[in-house]
């Protein structure tokens, strides 16, 4: 005697041995011996052979209708499946036909519902049909789902993920049938998504793809202004008094955002009057406007080789920058200077400026240099007041305790793009230029934030202790890295968020108002809590736009050997670049030894470059 039973869901027969009535011993048709209950039996059966009964079954299986045995049950209404068998064949079926009946049953779950062991239940026609819907439809995306592999793998992108390509490359949605096709298709060709959308034409600009995956996460509602461009109200400030100094600035030729100029005006006894002038749109930009809620979320400028996306909106920068042959609104920090360079007095004013100038780094260097400063040669533009300048910044340097700042010898680098083509510019850091500027910005953001903390009035710090990183807080806590006893971001309000804050308290000290932000306050907070971490993400961004323009500047020169220099361990620094490679190659050797390299495969999606040691270069 054979017996046709279900265990776990699964139908199977096999051939009685021992049966103690409550349980069964059994042999599978391939010989193996197991023990099962007496309940889980659904048929005994003689013939056929038990290795035939599930073949016999079987065809009869693919020749009922389960269309038909639904319509055969009454609705609503449980019943066996051997009650089923009788009314379908019209007789008391064969062994095998009440197993063709479990069996298709069992497997249209969709038309059966099952209640028990051997029972089962119509499902109802909406329930029916709405099931019988979805199949379709998943049959129907299963087909789509193989055409579009199959596309994609021959690599042409179907015209249906085109306007889906943003999502696809940068935000996918894993649950779609374009992501799934594009998985299936990576797999199938063992390539990445982007390798496989490069070759699919999907990818036309790496540089786009790098920077819209940027925007996406980070100017979701796109780096535009919309309407808030014509809200502010940009008037002419004719109530502030126009100061009697001519100052010029100091910027490369790519700036427009011209926060700070410089003048210089003769007193007696060879004395001399520094005059810093920051822009001041905080005279427009008014806390709590619809503008200002937009700025307090970008927080800064974004830079990139060749572009920016700007804190502020054009019309805003183009009414406050600092431009030449314009009367412009200013804040302003005096210095009474004697001829030895010390400070005797201070003043800040609110006021307009006339900016003569505006002077470029590329022309102004070949000027104002080392080598006519040695020469105490001044016989260019601003040339007399370049060389105080530079004089007094030395010795504000020497009064910070950085007369010798390592930062001195290290390079800064400038990216030109034009029609795709990069250009990278060296420029030492300590330049002429480069300590005028900066030791006047380092003076003004340490006094500025005097006068805020000497006031009692809220202000925005960077702070550093000994050996520890750069903080940002409300208390005017000593900066260690620049030797100041506090430094408040303040020189450059239409680039940063934090020195626009600065400025607004600025202004209500100088005109005896109340401040707009007291240290509790929730927009003073928000502003120190979010503007380091994104002022990282910015100047991750950048660095990373640095490095893939770097990689093009490899492509388009052709390059195939470079020298670079040992930083540490397989660590080194390419010439002429700003780019560091992990050298798995490089023999061991002393930090700041030269090599030469071998560059191939550069990889722009990617931003990679295999780099191979070569030879050791004489120093």
């Amino acid at each position: 005697m054979n017996v046709f039973y279900e265990e776990a869901g699964t139908f199977k027969v096999g051939m009685i041995l021992v049966d103690n009535t409550t349980s069964l011993q059994i042999e599978a048709p391939h010989g193996k011996r197991s023990k099962i209950k007496a309940a889980s039996v659904l048929l005994r059966f003689d013939s056929p052979a038990l290795s035939e009964f599930m073949e016999h079954t079987q065809k009869i299986v693919s020749e009922l209708d389960q269309g038909f045995l639904w319509e055969c049950c009454t609705a609503d209404v449980e019943f066996s499946s051997n009650t089923l068998a009788v009314d379908y064949f019209g007789y008391s079926p064969s062994p095998v036909e009440s197993a063709a009946v479990l069996f298709l049953l069992h497997g249209a779950p969709m038309y059966f519902y099952k209640k028990g062991r051997g029972r089962y239940k119509a499902a109802p026609p909406e329930a029916l049909k709405a099931a019988l819907a979805g199949q379709e439809k998943r049959r129907l995306q299963a087909e789509q789902l193989n055409a579009y592999v199959e596309c994609l793998s021959n690599f042409n992108l179907p015209d249906i993920f085109q306007d889906k390509l943003p999502e696809l490359l940068h935000k996918p949605d894993k649950n779609t049938l374009e992501w799934k096709a594009l998985d299936a298709a990576c797999t199938k060709t063992k390539l990445t998504l982007l390798k496989l959308l490069e070759k699919c034409g999907a990818i036309p600009s790496s540089h786009d793809y790098h920077l819209n995956q940027f925007l996406l996460e980070n100017f979701p509602d796109g780096t535009g202004f919309g309407e808030l461009e014509s809200v502010v109200e940009l008037d002419d400030h004719a109530d502030l008094p126009v100061a009697e100094v001519a100052a010029f600035s100091i910027d490369d030729a790519t700036t427009t955002e011209i926060d700070d100029a410089f003048s210089v005006t003769p007193l007696q006894l060879g004395n001399f009057r520094v005059g810093i002038h920051i822009a001041a749109p905080a005279l427009g930009v008014m806390p709590q406007s619809q503008l200002d809620q937009v700025v307090a979320q970008r927080l800064s400028t974004v830079y990139l080789p060749g572009s920016k996306i700007t804190m502020l909106p054009e019309n805003v920068i183009n009414h406050y920058t600092l431009e030449e042959q314009r009367l412009c609104p200013a804040l302003s920090l005096y210095l009474d200077v004697t001829d030895d360079f010390t400070v005797i007095a201070t003043e800040s004013r609110i006021e307009k400026v006339r900016i003569v100038t505006n002077l470029r780094h590329e022309m102004l260097e070949q000027s104002f240099n080392e080598i006519n400063l040695r020469e105490n040669n001044s016989n260019y533009p601003y040339g007399k007041e370049l060389h105080l300048l530079w004089a007094f910044a030395n010795k504000l340097q020497d009064l910070r305790g950085k007369a010798n700042d390592v930062n001195n010898d290290k390079i800064d680098y400038s990216f030109e793009v034009q029609d795709e083509v990069v250009s990278i510019y060296e420029r030492r850091r300590g330049s002429p230029i480069d300590k005028v500027v900066s030791e006047l910005m380092i003076y003004v953001n340490t006094e500025w934030g005097k006068q805020l903390a000497d006031a009692s009035i809220a202000g925005i710090y960077r702070s550093q202790g000994n050996n520890s990183k750069v903080r940002m807080g409300s208390a005017a806590s000593p900066h260690q890295g620049l030797g100041v006893s506090q430094y408040a971001w303040s020189s450059s309000p239409m680039r940063r968020y934090v020195d626009l804050i600065n400025q607004r308290q600025l202004i209500a000290l100088l005109r005896g108002e109340t401040p707009p932000y007291t240290k509790q306050s929730d927009d003073l907070l928000i502003a120190i809590r979010n503007f380091e971490m994104i002022y990282s993400i910015y100047s991750g961004f950048q660095r990373a736009m640095e490095r893939y323009w770097c990689l093009r500047w490899l492509l388009q020169e052709k390059i195939d050997k470079i020298g670079a220099q040992v930083i540490k361990e397989n660590l080194v620094r390419l010439d002429r670049l700003p780019l560091t490679l992990r050298i798995s190659s490089l023999p061991e050797m002393a930090p700041g030894s030269f090599v030469e390299l071998e560059v191939s495969q550069i990889d722009l999606l990617e931003c990679t470059v295999n780099a191979s040691f070569l030879r050791k270069l004489e120093a």
